[in-house]
């Protein structure tokens, strides 16, 4: 599966049913390739804003529980949100 691909789905929290957006970016792990996170869109603060950045939520590759056609499926817990 491409990045394009994964682009064109939506992200949800199976634990509160809430939708987290699309996939933005993806982290890999330079030494072998392997994906190791799924980044979605954060919350945009002001600062970021001026300063042209993007804010990410980071999802461990281990908190992915289904890609289907059309979304993903993810399990986070509050306390496991990751901003980047």
């Amino acid at each position: 599966m491409s990045l394009s691909e994964l682009k064109t789905k939506d992200v949800v929290n199976t634990l509160d049913g809430k939708r987290l957006g699309k996939v933005m970016d993806i982290e890999f792990d330079p030494r072998d390739g392997c994906v190791e996170a799924l980044v979605v869109p954060g919350e945009t603060k002001m600062s970021h804003v001026l300063r042209g950045e993007k804010c990410g939520i980071v999802i461990p590759w281990q908190r992915i529980c289904k890609i289907g056609e059309n979304v993903i499926l993810v399990q986070l817990e509050p306390g496991d949100l990751q901003e980047d």
